[in-house]
């Protein structure tokens, strides 16, 4: 398992990380999300023993080792966010070298490469690589040891939907093995299709640990609907707010916020009205304007 508690790291004066307490259990998986620069990375690094916490502790496993200690890390497999390997070696010699130092069995350098999918590239020098190849290699060299904690930071950021049916499948295996994995992510459907649950990061403090329906309800809540109609009643508007009691007028739109769940009886109002459609647009809510909305909530709550 992993332990953040009360977890905080300094860059000098600046907090990147303030009071994070969390656990993440065998088995599970967590997405760390959030806007640039909230503390995810930061949080990942620490739970992998590459930097120090300036207040509180990192624990992995049990009994719980500060995962500074070099017990604790030979239990973890890290993928950062930007890999980095000499551009003189192989893809081949890349995952070779690592598969040594980690002391692997050598079947797992064509099992990883095969995984990584580098399309008949593992021979050349890595120099020759794309961005997206090199950090598909980066996650062929995190796969190679049977870690009980996976720490990966952005890892579907490079994958093709090939690439990503294969990653999905390798993370439903290790949680089915007991691993415990914590990852960060921009892609909130990757997210959702791995995560069995979501901390929000905003600012360097946690706004909020939520399960993946928790989060599609509050993003759904956050979604918009325009409508343009023509030979609508004048008290258009008054018969849709018992549906949609945010709905406002905009020039010539109808704006519905809210749920999906409302929009189907939205649009039978408005065929009931006689109402002619003429343009629909559906904005889905925006993750910023949630963490916003946490941040606020905490603040909030702190004041309170």
């Amino acid at each position: 398992m992993i332990s953040f508690r009360d977890f905080s790291k300094d860059f000098g004066r600046h907090r990147a990380v303030d009071g994070l307490s969390l656990e993440v259990e065998p088995g599970e998986a967590i997405a760390l999300i959030g806007p640039n620069g909230s503390g995810k990375t930061t949080s990942l690094k620490a739970a992998a023993g590459l930097i120090k916490p300036s207040g509180g502790s990192v624990l992995l496993g049990r009994p719980g080792l500060s995962a500074w200690d070099p017990k604790a890390r030979r239990a973890v497999s890290f993928l950062p966010q930007r890999v980095s390997f000499s551009e003189a070696l192989s893809g081949r010699e890349v995952v070779e070298f690592y598969r040594r130092l980690r002391g692997v069995a050598p079947e797992r350098t064509r099992e990883v490469l095969r995984f990584a999918s580098l399309n008949g590239a593992g021979d050349r020098a890595v120099g020759t690589y794309s961005g997206g190849m090199a950090q598909r290699l980066g996650l062929a060299v995190a796969m190679l040891p049977d870690a009980s904690i996976l720490l990966w930071d952005e890892p579907t950021a490079a994958l093709d939907p090939d690439g990503l049916c294969a990653f999905y499948g390798v993370v439903e295996r290790r949680k089915q093995a007991g691993k415990t994995i914590l990852f960060t992510s921009h892609q909130l459907g990757d997210a959702e299709r791995l995560a069995d649950r979501f901390a929000v990061l905003v600012e360097g403090k946690l706004a909020a640990v939520l399960t993946a329906a928790e989060l599609a309800e509050r993003m759904s809540d956050r979604g918009v609907m325009r409508l343009l109609l023509e030979g609508a009643p004048p008290d258009m508007l008054e018969r849709i707010r018992p549906i949609a009691p945010r709905a406002v007028r905009a020039g010539a739109e109808l704006v519905i916020p809210g749920p999906t769940a409302i929009r189907a009886a939205v649009l039978d109002c408005v065929r009931s009205a006689g109402a002619t459609l003429r343009a629909l647009t559906v904005e889905e809510g925006r993750l910023d304007l949630l963490y916003r909305d946490l941040v606020r909530r905490a603040d909030e709550e702190e004041r309170s």
